[in-house]
C-alpha cells in the first residue's frame, strides 16, 4: 500500500505528548481506543489514515497487527505491519469479512439500542397506527406464544413490532414537539384477519404487551458499520434531551437523544463535544449575577438522526454529563484524556 500523509497535523500538534512509537492491537480494541493512544482527537483518525475523504473508512485493522509512527516528509504518519512485511496504512478497500476486523466503535451498544428504540417524527399520526385491543381469553396482558388481537391494516406472514410510547422529545426553548420515543415491547406475526381485526402470535416480548400498544411493521434501517468520524461542516448548538431509559447522568458509551437532526445538518458520525454549563455567581463589587463559561465535558458521535432529533453514543466523558448540557462543534485546540 502507499503511504498515507497526515496532512493536517504536526508533530507537536494532533498527537498525544505521550504518544506511543508502537502499539500492537488487540481483540476488544476499536479504532476509536487506538486512535486515542496516538492523537489528541480520536475522531480525527481519517486525518491521518487515509488521503481521500470521500473513502470511507478504508484501514481495515485486525488483531496481532502494529501500529506504529513514523516520519512522512517532517510530518508524522501511522504505518501498520502485519504477519508477513510491512505494509502502510492507504485508501485502497480489500473485500473480507466485517467480522474478522477491528470495530470503529463499540457497535453492539449500538445495535441492540437500534432493535429496541425508534422515534415516531410525526405524533399526530399515533392514533393511526395498528393497534393491540385483546389478549387471548380476554387477557389484558400477553406473553410469548399468546395470541393477541390487533386493529389495522396488517399484511398476513409479516413480521411486527410491538411498541410503547416513551418520552416526548421537545424543544425546551420553544416547546416545539420534535417526536416521540417508540420503545420496542416484543415481536408478532400476523396470521389471518377479519376485517379491520388482525390475529396475530407473539414470537417474542420482553414486557408484558397491553392493550393500545403500537404495532408497526418492523424498522428497515441498515446499521453503518464503516462509520467515517468527523466534525460537522457547519455550526450545530444544541442540548442532550434525554437518556432513554429515564437515566439522567450519563457516562461513556451510553446513549443519548439530541434535539438536532438532519434539518440542522447532522449525519451518522458526526461528532459533537459536549459543555457542561458554568455556576451562576454574584459579583462579589457590583452583585450582578453573573455566569462562569462553560466547561468540556466528553463527545458524543450521531449514529442515527431522524428529522429533528438524533441519537448519539458518548464516546468520552471526563465527568458525568447530564441532560440539558450543551453540544456544539468540538474544538481541537486541546489535547484530551485517552478514552
Amino acid at each position: 500500500m502507499a503511504a498515507a500523509q497526515a496532512q493536517s497535523l504536526s508533530w507537536d500538534q494532533g498527537l498525544r505528548s505521550d504518544a506511543p512509537e508502537r502499539y500492537t492491537v488487540v481483540r476488544g480494541d476499536t479504532l476509536w481506543a487506538i486512535s486515542g493512544r496516538f492523537l489528541s482527537h480520536p475522531w480525527q483518525w481519517p486525518e491521518v489514515w487515509q488521503v481521500n475523504p470521500q473513502i470511507r473508512n478504508p484501514h481495515l485493522i485486525y488483531p496481532g497487527d502494529v501500529i506504529y509512527l513514523y516520519d512522512c516528509n517532517g510530518r508524522p504518519c501511522l504505518g501498520l505491519e502485519r504477519g508477513q512485511g510491512e505494509v502502510r496504512l492507504s485508501p485502497e478497500v480489500r473485500r473480507i469479512p466485517a467480522r474478522e476486523a477491528i470495530e470503529p466503535i463499540p457497535l453492539d451498544a449500538v445495535r441492540h439500542f437500534l432493535r429496541d428504540h425508534r422515534v415516531i417524527e410525526d405524533p399526530e399520526a399515533l392514533d393511526e397506527l395498528a393497534y393491540v385491543v385483546a389478549g387471548d381469553d380476554r387477557r389484558i396482558i400477553s406473553g410469548a406464544g399468546d395470541r393477541i388481537y390487533v386493529r389495522g391494516d396488517l399484511q398476513r406472514g409479516l413480521r411486527y413490532g410491538i411498541y410503547r410510547v416513551g418520552d416526548r422529545y421537545s424543544d425546551a426553548a420553544t416547546g416545539e414537539l420534535l417526536g416521540l420515543e417508540l420503545v420496542s415491547i416484543g415481536r408478532a406475526r400476523a396470521e389471518r384477519s377479519e376485517g379491520d381485526i388482525a390475529v396475530m402470535e407473539l414470537l417474542s416480548a420482553n414486557q408484558e404487551v397491553r392493550n393500545d400498544d403500537i404495532v408497526l411493521p418492523l424498522e428497515e434501517y441498515e446499521l453503518v458499520s464503516e462509520f467515517l468520524p468527523r466534525a460537522p461542516d457547519h455550526d450545530v448548538d444544541g442540548t442532550i434531551l434525554a437518556v432513554p431509559g429515564g437515566v439522567r447522568f450519563i457516562g461513556r458509551l451510553q446513549v443519548v437523544a439530541l434535539d438536532r437532526g438532519r434539518r440542522d445538518g447532522l449525519e451518522t458520525g458526526h461528532v459533537l463535544q459536549v459543555e457542561q454549563q458554568g455556576e451562576r455567581v454574584v459579583d462579589p463589587r457590583t452583585g450582578e449575577s453573573l455566569r462562569l463559561p462553560g466547561t468540556d465535558a466528553g463527545l458524543v458521535m450521531v449514529f442515527r438522526p431522524y428529522e429533528k432529533v438524533s441519537y448519539g453514543l458518548v464516546m468520552r466523558a471526563v465527568r458525568t454529563l447530564e441532560v440539558g448540557d450543551r453540544v456544539h462543534n468540538p474544538r481541537r485546540g486541546m489535547e484530551v484524556a485517552q478514552q
